[in-house]
């Protein structure tokens, strides 16, 4: 069974740096996709960040020069770290993994952790 759990979640000052990490337990091989998604109150879960097995990387514009996604394949890791934070990226945020996949890198992710709130202060 795959279980995916983030960490380093937190309150952050506008400007400020964080980074997150999660945790892959289950998966079977490394032909994964891992993506990085956040959901703010009232709004909809949007994509963050997105790491293929062969580390060809997606991200948001509105985090583009800002949040770098990572990976650790030798401890099934993914990173992302997170600087010149913003209070509109205040959210919880989600790991996702999938197997290798041509499907957009946006969607179609089948694994999912619990999510860990980032706040950032104004």
């Amino acid at each position: 069974q795959v279980q995916l759990l983030e960490f380093g979640g937190g309150l952050v000052q506008a400007g400020g740096s964080l980074r997150l990490s999660c945790a892959a337990s289950g998966l079977t091989s490394s032909w994964y996709d891992m993506a990085w998604f956040r959901q703010a109150p009232g709004k909809e879960r949007e994509f963050v960040a997105a790491q293929t097995w062969s580390e060809t990387t997606q991200y948001a514009d509105s985090v583009k020069g800002r949040f770098t996604i990572s990976r650790e394949n030798a401890k099934n890791t993914a990173l992302l770290q997170m600087n010149s934070l913003k209070p509109e990226d205040t959210a919880v945020y989600y790991c996702a993994a999938r197997s290798s996949s041509s499907s957009s890198l946006r969607s179609a992710y089948y694994y999912w952790g619990q999510g860990t709130q980032v706040t950032v202060s104004s």
